[in-house]
């Protein structure tokens, strides 16, 4: 990510700022739970800035002898813990949504309209400056949180008009419930692509055997094994594999090499790591029995 984003993020962070203490102040006045979990929801969207911004900082940072895939997986930490912030407001929501539908409070809507319409136009230009398009998840998040409030922001004013004018008390109660079933859904989606991730799983539209049946399609190329799929951040997918060729083209190793990167280039993956083996040279190895129609997919990497 580069300056704009960093900006982008700091805008975002100030508007944030002024929508949550104009929605608490409000939401205390006008005994409006709608537009207090929109404000709980602002809070997760200025922490989510906030936590975007330091790993955006970090991210920046050059590789080196503690980090040598560079420091991208800090931009995923601070994903989950946006994802995961995201569920528990949620279940906070729920919580209160629950006591008040037993014992709804007196709403003033002259009070919750006005600060739930100035809280939709703040998270419209927030959305705005952030953009929608994003092929980092830690912006991702920041976005999903932005937009999820947007939306809650339209719950709770719908819930004020329906207040004002029919005097349906238990509106405010629903609009909180929706509202928190969209935090909750955005939440759970982030910290699912974190933990993909995060946990080394291969990347979505990636399949090992299936390189692997390609790669030994390749004339040159007696077997592979040992294949290993992963991302090393959002969007950077990665390979490793051990490459069998025939003894008398071990000196072309190099030039098969940057057929098989060639190949892989093609497929999406620009990061790969590949140990060319001379098939004939490894005896009774396992490994070097393997023919071009097989592979031998590793467990780790």
């Amino acid at each position: 990510m580069d300056d704009k984003s960093q900006k982008r993020l700091f805008l975002s962070l100030l508007v944030t700022v002024v929508i949550l203490v104009a929605e608490v102040v409000g939401g205390i006045m006008s005994h409006s739970l709608s537009l207090l979990s929109d404000a709980g929801h602002v809070l997760t969207d200025a922490f989510a800035l906030g936590l975007s911004l330091v790993a955006l900082l970090i991210m920046k940072r050059p590789s080196d002898h503690r980090a040598t895939y560079g420091y991208q997986r800090i931009g995923l930490v601070a994903a989950l813990i946006n994802g995961v912030s995201l569920v528990v407001i949620a279940l906070f929501i729920f919580i209160e949504a629950y006591k008040r539908y037993y014992a709804p409070p007196e709403i003033n809507t002259s009070v919750m309209l006005p600060i739930a319409i100035a809280g939709l136009a703040g998270n419209l230009i927030m959305a705005w400056i952030l953009g929608h398009k994003h092929d980092d998840l830690n912006m991702k998040s920041v976005w999903l949180h932005v937009l999820g409030d947007t939306l809650s922001s339209v719950g709770v004013i719908v819930a004020g008009l329906v207040i004002h004018y029919t005097g349906w008390v238990f509106a405010d109660t629903i609009a909180s419930g929706i509202v928190g079933i969209m935090i909750i859904v955005g939440g759970t989606r982030v910290v699912k692509e974190t933990l993909w991730i995060l946990l080394d799983l291969s990347p979505v539209g990636f399949h090992a055997e299936e390189l692997s049946v390609k790669i030994s399609g390749m004339p040159e190329v007696r077997g592979v094994h040992d294949v290993h799929i992963w991302s090393i951040g959002h969007g950077i997918p990665a390979f490793s594999g051990h490459v069998q060729v025939n003894d008398q083209k071990i000196s072309e190793s190099d030039a098969i090499r940057k057929k098989i990167e060639h190949l892989l280039s093609d497929e999406g993956i620009k990061h790969a790591v590949i140990q060319m083996e001379c098939a004939d040279c490894c005896n009774n190895d396992l490994y070097c029995n393997v023919s071009g129609e097989n592979s031998h997919l590793g467990h780790s990497h």
